[in-house]
C-alpha cells in the first residue's frame, strides 16, 4: 500500500484573519539610505520544528490548502495598451504598404498573427521601465513573421502578384516603426501615471541591498514603486550583517562611495516600518493597498519566504526579483546572449526580472483525462480475471472484507474513497487515518504480502480513475491527517493538489515511495506538474509497467 502523509491544515492556521487583525505590537523602523557594512547580508535558513499530534479532520469535507484572504484581480490595463498599440500599427502599416488588392486579405492575418506571437515572446508583460527601442528586435522579428502568415493566405487566395518583395520589406519596416512608435507612447504614459501615482510596494530582504534598493526607488519615481515596508522574512536576526540598525552613534554621515550624505533625522526619507511575521504582511497588504513585492533573492528558497510569496500572490500582489550582479559578489540572473526576455531590465544597475508569486495551473486540459480514459477502459476488461482471483484469495483466506476503502486528498483539496485489496486489517478507523506505514506489520497475512509486493492490491484503483476521482499519473494521494499536517512542513507540498492524483507518478518511478522523504516527494510532484506533457505521462506509464515485472513492490 503506496503511502504519503498529512495533517489537519484547517487547524494550523490562526483563527484571527491577518488581514483584519487590529494589534499592532511595535513597529521597527529602517532608514532608507544605505549605510557602509561589511557584507551584503542574508538570511539564515530556518529550521524546521517538530508538529504536535492534530485531530483528525471531519470527514467528507476539502482540505483548505492556500491561503484564504481576499484575493484581487490581476491587472491588464498595461496589456491590453500595448495590444492597442500593435493592432492600430499593424492595421495603418498594411493599408499603408499593401495596395488596394492586397490589403482587404492581409489585414486580418496580420493583425491576428502579431498579437499573439508578441504575447508568446513576453511583450506584453513588460519590467519595472521597458523602453521601445529595447523592444524593437522582438518586434521586428514577430512583424516579418506576421507578413510571412499574410503572404501565405494571399497565395492561397491566388493573389500572388498583389504584394511583390519590396512591398513586404517595407510592410515589415513600417509595421515596426509604427509599432514601437506607440509603444513608446504608451511607456511613456504609464511612466508619467507611475509618477504622479506610483504603487505601494514591500521590500522583502535584508541588509545593505535592501536599503539600497530601497534609497533607488524613493529617490527615482520613474520605476512607479513606492516602498511602503521592509519585510524580513524568518526568524528575526539583529546582529546579522548588514541588519537594519543604525551606525555606531545613530546619527547621520557620508556614506562612504556614495556621494550622498545619509540624513540624520529623516527628512529626506521617513524610515520605513520593518515587518516579518504574515499578520504584519497581511496588514502592510491591506493597509496601503500594496500591489508589488521586490524581493532581493529568490523567494523559494526557504520555507518563511514561500510561504510569504504564496500568500501575496494569493493577494493579487506582482513579483519582482531584484538582484546586484558580479561586482558586488551575488550573481543575478544571466540570461545567454540573445536570450534576454522582455521583463529582464535593471533598477538603478541591479537586475530585475518579473517574478511569478501563484502556482500556474497546470496546462493538462482534456488531453490527460482522454488518456486516462483510452488506457484504463481496455485495462479493466484485461484485469478483471486477475482482479478476481485477487479478491477470491483474500476472501478465502484472510475472511470478509476484500476491499479496503480510505478516504484521501484529490485535485484541489476535494477528498475521495479511494479503493484496494485488503492486506493488513487495522485495529480501528483512527489508525488507518494516522497510521503512516504498515511496511512489515506482523497482521499482513501471507497474500496481502503477495498483493503488496506485485502491486496488485492497487488494482482497484482503476475503478478510481474511470470515475474521475484519480488519473494514471499524477502525485500520489494521501489522508486528510498527514496532508495538512506536510503542508505546514514542507514548502510546495500542497501544491501538489494543483493537477489530478495518480497511481503512479514521476516521484514513485524514482524509486520515491513508502516511508521516503516527503520534501523529495514534494519537489518531483511539482516539477511533474510544471514540465506536464501528454509524453512525459505514457513514459511514466511504461516505467512503472517495467517496475511491476521486476517486483518492486513494497
Amino acid at each position: 500500500m503506496s503511502t504519503d502523509s498529512t495533517d489537519d491544515s484547517r487547524q494550523a492556521r490562526s483563527s484571527t484573519d491577518p488581514a483584519t487583525a487590529t494589534a499592532e505590537g511595535t513597529v521597527r523602523t529602517t532608514p532608507v539610505l544605505p549605510r557602509p557594512v561589511s557584507g551584503a547580508g542574508g538570511e539564515p535558513a530556518p529550521q524546521e520544528g517538530r508538529s504536535a499530534p492534530l485531530s483528525l479532520p471531519s470527514a467528507r469535507e476539502p482540505v483548505a490548502l492556500q491561503p484564504t484572504g481576499p484575493t484581487r484581480r490581476r491587472r491588464h490595463g498595461g496589456a491590453s495598451a500595448l495590444v492597442a498599440a500593435d493592432l492600430a500599427g499593424t492595421a495603418a502599416a498594411v493599408l499603408a504598404c499593401a495596395g488596394p488588392q492586397a490589403a482587404p486579405v492581409l489585414l486580418a492575418p496580420v493583425c491576428a498573427s502579431l498579437p499573439v506571437l508578441c504575447a508568446r515572446r513576453g511583450l506584453y508583460r513588460p519590467g519595472l521601465d521597458p523602453q521601445a527601442l529595447d523592444e524593437l528586435p522582438a518586434v521586428g522579428k514577430r512583424a516579418a513573421l506576421a507578413w510571412c502568415v499574410g503572404a501565405t493566405v494571399l497565395a492561397a487566395c491566388d493573389r500572388t502578384g498583389a504584394l511583390g518583395p519590396a512591398g513586404l520589406l517595407a510592410g515589415v519596416a513600417a509595421n515596426t516603426a509604427l509599432v514601437c512608435a506607440l509603444r513608446a507612447l504608451v511607456h511613456g504614459v504609464r511612466r508619467r501615471r507611475g509618477r504622479l501615482r506610483p504603487r505601494s510596494a514591500l521590500i522583502i530582504g535584508r541588509g545593505e541591498t535592501a536599503r539600497a534598493v530601497t534609497a533607488a526607488l524613493a529617490e527615482r519615481p520613474r520605476y512607479g514603486l513606492r516602498p511602503t515596508a521592509l519585510v524580513e522574512p524568518g526568524p528575526d536576526d539583529a546582529a546579522a550583517p548588514g541588519g537594519s540598525g543604525g551606525g555606531p552613534d545613530g546619527a547621520g554621515g557620508r556614506l562612504p562611495g556614495t556621494g550622498r550624505t545619509e540624513p540624520a533625522d529623516g527628512a529626506a526619507h521617513p524610515p520605513l516600518p520593518v515587518v516579518s511575521t504574515p499578520e504584519e504582511v497581511a496588514r502592510e497588504v491591506a493597509r496601503h493597498a500594496v500591489r508589488d513585492a521586490v524581493f532581493l533573492r529568490s523567494p523559494w528558497e526557504d520555507p518563511h519566504s514561500a510561504a510569504l510569496a504564496g500568500m501575496l500572490g494569493a493577494r493579487g500582489v506582482d513579483g519582482w526579483l531584484v538582484r546586484p550582479g558580479c561586482a558586488l559578489g551575488a550573481h543575478g540572473g544571466h540570461a545567454p546572449s540573445g536570450h534576454r526576455r522582455p521583463d529582464e531590465a535593471h533598477l538603478w544597475g541591479f537586475s530585475c526580472r518579473r517574478l511569478t508569486l501563484d502556482c500556474p495551473r497546470p496546462r493538462t486540459g482534456l488531453r490527460k483525462r482522454l488518456l486516462d480514459i483510452t488506457l484504463v477502459a481496455p485495462a479493466l476488461l484485461l484485469a478483471a480475471p486477475v482482479m478476481a482471483g485477487c479478491a477470491l484469495a483474500v476472501r478465502v483466506l484472510d475472511g470478509p472484507g476484500v476491499l479496503f476503502r480510505q478516504e484521501r486528498i484529490g485535485q484541489d483539496g476535494r477528498p475521495f474513497t479511494l479503493l484496494k485489496f485488503r492486506s493488513v486489517r487495522p485495529a480501528d478507523d483512527h489508525e488507518a487515518a494516522t497510521r503512516w506505514s504498515v511496511a512489515g506489520d506482523a497482521r499482513t497475512s501471507p497474500v496481502g504480502r503477495l498483493l503488496r509486493r506485485t502491486s496488485l492490491d492497487e488494482l482497484p484503483q482503476l475503478w478510481n480513475v474511470l470515475r474521475g476521482d484519480m488519473s494514471l499519473v499524477g502525485p500520489r494521494p494521501e489522508r486528510p491527517y498527514f496532508v495538512g499536517h506536510f503542508s505546514r512542513l514542507h514548502p510546495g507540498y500542497a501544491q501538489r493538489h494543483r493537477t489530478p492524483v495518480g497511481i503512479t507518478g514521476l516521484a514513485q518511478v524514482h524509486g520515491l515511495r513508502g516511508d521516503t522523504s516527503i520534501a523529495d516527494r514534494a519537489r518531483f510532484d511539482n516539477h511533474y506538474i510544471e514540465t506536464w506533457s501528454l509524453w512525459q505521462d505514457v513514459r511514466i506509464i511504461c516505467r512503472t509497467a517495467t517496475s511491476l515485472f521486476r517486483l518492486e513492490g513494497r
